[in-house]
């Protein structure tokens, strides 16, 4: 049976922008969210059929607003709106991305809010049922005022005009793919494009998607470090719940539970007083738990921040339920948008514990027994000397993908929008780190799992064994003599990035963390 979400007046989950934007479940609209929508168009009819300007009804918009828009012209106001603001630049996004987009525009749409006509939602989810994604391209929102020209792009397909992709993936008129589909393309009146273009549904769905993507990979991030941590002989005493308990931040606690349990029944743990005896591991293993787990908690806040824009109705103005509409400032994109930057501080720092673990494994002088760069025969094999290297770029480039794009406000509209959020670009750059957090994980686990493989004579734990079996099926080879190693490295990134990790290790340990 194909999944369905149900979108009412009262907002949505991360569990349903996922299901729509990933999984393509066909959306509803409920009957009690069209009433609402019905509701609020009469109140925005009553006040255009009156000789007072009001606000996206019979006015111009943002520093064009003090201009009175006679009845005759406004419905050529509302697609002029749509059409001039449809400037995007740069390349596609990608279709995940335009379907949140629409279907976090349509749950606003649906609150009984935004003054729009019951045609409009229902032709914004014919539209995402029928598999029509619209062309939006990267450049375009200062994520203020809503993600502007991305919202125009899609209000455009919603008109009948331009280029979408349809079902197949081919680029075609809009206005082909909608008579297709039997769909007829809305005729905007008063508020209606205004208020298909007012709102942060870009960066919102792009920091739900981020969200379920920095979780999976904190876990597996616990994972490679505690195979790190057993193939360095490493002691696991440092994970202990009494530690962590006297510090009692939650996501550290969850990361050290998560290590312990990968660690149980290990042979190779508590080697550490053996060859080269050390009284501590170094940082990058023993704080290990300290750095994802604040990651963690970052998350956690992200994750609160997007639910109550998941619960909102933003747009300008707003129909209230005592029948006034009134202007204000919520589409100001600064909540999501310093959460998105925070994501991107979270990940670049895991990132870079990471490699550190991976150049500890990789060097003869702090591996504590094992062979250089685990080389099958150093020196005639290089081993997995580049795939640090590879490592090492992707941990800078997310140092510089870290840098806050929130603070950099650019002044716009004439100085009426004098201060932005630049959410949408802290979105766009967050997906790029944690791509490059994604390889940097599986390089580790490429390293991890070799040298375990290279610790002959010690019985690494079952949890480990899992995940040894897992990756070699995925086409992960083991140690030996050098090869042409980037399909190895693209193998372990889709291991990774597909969750395999996980679903490696948790039939032996029970659910993680």
């Amino acid at each position: 049976m194909d999944m369905q979400v149900i979108v009412g007046p009262a907002g949505t989950t991360a569990e349903d922008v996922l299901a729509v934007s990933r999984g393509n479940a066909r959306v509803v609209v409920s009957q009690d969210a069209l009433d609402a929508v019905a509701s609020a168009r009469r109140i925005i009819d009553d006040l255009a059929a009156k000789p007072d300007p009001v606000y996206g009804v019979s006015t111009g918009f943002g520093a064009l607003a003090v201009r009175h828009i006679s009845p005759d012209l406004r419905t050529q106001l509302q697609r002029n709106i749509v059409r001039s603001h449809a400037a995007g630049m740069g390349p596609r996004v990608e279709r995940e991305v335009v379907r949140a987009l629409m279907f976090l525009r349509l749950k606003t749409l649906a609150s009984g809010h935004t003054g729009v006509r019951p045609v409009v939602v229902e032709t914004m989810a014919a539209l995402l049922n029928a598999g029509i994604t619209p062309v939006v391209h990267e450049y375009g929102s200062l994520g203020c005022s809503g993600d502007l020209a991305p919202l125009s792009h899609c209000a455009l397909t919603l008109m009948g005009e331009g280029e979408a992709e349809g079902p197949d993936g081919t680029l075609r008129p809009a206005a082909e793919l909608l008579a297709e589909h039997g769909i007829e393309p809305v005729e905007l009146r008063e508020k209606e494009g205004l208020a298909l273009l007012n709102g942060t549904d870009g960066m919102l769905g792009m920091l739900v998607m981020a969200c379920a993507d920095l979780a999976r990979l904190i876990t597996s991030a616990d994972i490679t470090a505690a195979l790190s941590l057993e193939a360095l002989l490493g002691s696991e005493k440092v994970l202990a719940p009494e530690l962590h308990a006297i510090r009692p931040h939650p996501g550290q606690g969850a990361s050290a539970a998560n290590m312990l349990r990968v660690l149980a029944g290990s042979g190779l743990t508590g080697h550490h007083q053996d060859d080269a005896p050390r009284v501590q591991d170094a940082y990058s293993i023993r704080c290990a738990p300290q750095v994802a787990g604040a990651g963690r908690d970052t998350l956690a806040h992200a994750r609160l921040v997007a639910d109550r824009e998941l619960a909102s109705a933003v747009d300008n103005p707003v129909v209230l339920p005592d029948g006034r509409v009134e202007s204000n400032g919520n589409f100001h994109g600064a909540p999501v948008a310093y959460v998105l930057d925070f994501l991107a501080i979270a990940a670049a720092d895991l990132a870079s514990i990471a490699e550190r673990r991976t150049d500890r494994l990789l060097d003869k002088n702090r591996s504590h027994g094992l062979p250089a760069f685990l080389a099958g025969d150093p020196g005639v094999d290089s081993g997995l000397m580049i795939a640090q290297y590879t490592q090492a770029a992707l941990v800078s480039e997310m140092k510089r993908l870290a840098v806050p794009a929130s603070v950099d406000s650019i002044p716009s509209s004439a100085m009426q929008e004098d201060h932005v959020s630049m959410g949408w670009s802290a979105a766009r750059k967050l997906r790029t780190a944690l791509a490059a957090l994604t390889r940097v994980v599986a390089v580790e686990l490429v390293a991890a799992t070799r040298a375990v493989e290279l610790r002959a004579g010690r019985t690494p734990a079952p949890a480990t064994q899992a995940v040894l079996a897992a990756v070699r099926a995925a086409g992960v080879q083991g140690p030996g003599e050098d090869r042409f190693l980037a399909p190895d490295l693209a193998a372990a990134e889709e291991f990774v990035r597909a969750g395999g990790l996980i679903a490696a290790v948790e039939p032996v340990t029970g659910p993680l963390g």
